[in-house]
């Protein structure tokens, strides 16, 4: 789960940033996320399968399914905002607070479950994804001017 999940918040929310400032309507944004998210979710899931399957463990198709799922409901999430707000840019803030919300939810529930503090994994985790993203903005940027 998360693999899944971690991997759907550094990805995903890296080409929304980058689509976002690159093409022109959300619909396109949207279809794109989609398309993305669905792909990378079936793989995340085969991956994970594989994996388990070379590793010799016997739930290889349970753990497809918790790292697939994980993927995608968080891809949901993130995609969400561009559904319900028209305008890209507050759209774009608003995927990035869900993102961060995620981002510390995951990280008190795991800290707290291990008893130890939860401060540096979630920094590390959210400069992970930020770092991504303005990487992914900054191709974004880059495209439109170039293509």
């Amino acid at each position: 789960m998360v693999l899944g999940m971690h991997d759907a918040l550094v990805s995903l929310t890296g080409l929304i940033a980058g689509l976002a400032f690159a093409l022109a309507d959300r619909y396109s944004i949207i279809m794109s996320a989609i398309i993305a998210s669905v792909a990378a979710s079936l793989s995340m899931a085969a991956s994970s399968f594989l994996a388990e399957r070379a590793a010799g463990r016997p739930n290889a198709a349970t753990s497809a399914a918790y790292t697939g799922g994980a993927y995608i409901l968080t891809c949901v999430a993130l995609i969400l905002p561009f559904f319900i707000i028209a305008s890209r840019g507050t759209a774009l803030i608003t995927t990035f607070a869900i993102a961060v919300l995620i981002i510390f939810l995951f990280n008190y529930c795991v800290c707290r479950r291990m008893r130890r503090s939860c401060v540096r994994p979630f920094l590390e985790m959210l400069g992970i994804c930020a770092g991504v993203s303005v990487v992914a903005f900054v191709i974004g940027q880059m495209a439109k001017y170039i293509v």
